[in-house]
């Protein structure tokens, strides 16, 4: 098991690499894509938020910043879709590249499915429809029917999607949680070839950031048991990319072994086994989510 991960953090919300992007620096940028490929990015994921006002000069610069010094592919992101197109326009290998995303609101799907279709790109397509996020797995099947089927029709090869179902905040409830995982089992059936991605973190969202780890972690060996290809992640996390990279079976194992009811005796599991134990069991909805779920 092998999961791309999609580097997070030259975000136009970080401290280094936000203000770098709004005095067009580019120094900390190109130290922060360095430490995130060394750290096993292996794709780096480049956020300018909605970037409103300068969204269409943005993208390219920092395209054009980022693969000047890496030869790893990157992923597009924002909500600005005519930066998209021109950061698109401007890569050099625009067909190795993510744009982060395509959804169902009719207006960004007819801007930027041709131009996904002309560059080749990987393309994120977003479970996010016009009345918002969708309730169940059922919904999301639908959506991903709807948003393939455009996509396909402009020549957009399953192979070349990447279907995101959503990852919700756990203090939110188990149940969108599971409903997402639902669904991931449901994707193979679904459409054929396509690949699947998650932003990982918005699972631990609202949670003290000390604690978030513990939830991304068991979350994503959680996801890797339906075949998960992509993730947005931090690479800072070392565990976690570990697990991302086959690097920790026996903790995959002992999460996947929960999800199928086999749960093991936890007196005889070490202390980072019983982090995976305790987790898994909070992400199920068997434990009720507290901050403190570590502890009991």
């Amino acid at each position: 098991m092998y999961v791309q991960c999609i580097a997070e953090s030259i975000n136009i919300m970080g401290t280094r690499t936000g203000n770098a992007m709004r005095s067009r620096d580019p120094g900390p940028i190109v130290e922060m894509a360095h430490e995130e490929v060394a750290d096993g990015g292996d794709f780096l994921d480049l956020n300018i938020g909605p970037a409103r006002k300068d969204g269409p000069e943005l993208m390219p610069w920092i395209v054009n910043v980022v693969e000047e010094v890496t030869d790893c592919p990157l992923s597009l992101d924002t909500t600005n879709a005519d930066a998209l197109i021109a950061g698109m326009k401007a890569a050099k290998h625009p067909e190795h590249h993510i744009m982060n995303s395509i959804s169902l609101q009719p207006e960004r799907m007819k801007k930027l499915i041709p131009v996904a279709a002309e560059s080749g790109c990987f393309v994120v397509g977003l479970l996010w429809g016009v009345d918002g996020m969708p309730r169940d797995s059922n919904e999301r099947a639908a959506m991903t029917i709807d948003l393939l089927m455009a996509m396909n029709e402009a020549g957009i090869p399953n192979e070349k999607i990447l279907v995101d179902p959503i990852a919700t905040p756990i203090t939110l409830g188990s149940d969108q949680v599971m409903s997402g995982l639902e669904f991931m089992a449901m994707l193979p059936d679904i459409a054929p070839g396509a690949k699947s991605t998650v932003g990982l973190s918005n699972v631990s969202n609202g949670v003290d950031s000390k604690l978030r780890p513990y939830l991304n972690r068991a979350f994503l060996a959680m996801l890797m048991k339906y075949g998960l290809w992509s993730a947005i992640v931090d690479t800072y996390d070392h565990e976690l990319i570990e697990l991302a990279h086959g690097q920790r079976p026996e903790l995959i194992k002992l999460v996947h072994d929960i999800m199928d009811d086999n749960d093991p005796d936890p007196s005889g599991l070490s202390d980072k086994e019983l982090e995976y134990y305790k987790t898994t069991r909070v992400l199920m909805g068997k434990t009720i989510f507290s901050e403190s779920w570590l502890e009991l």
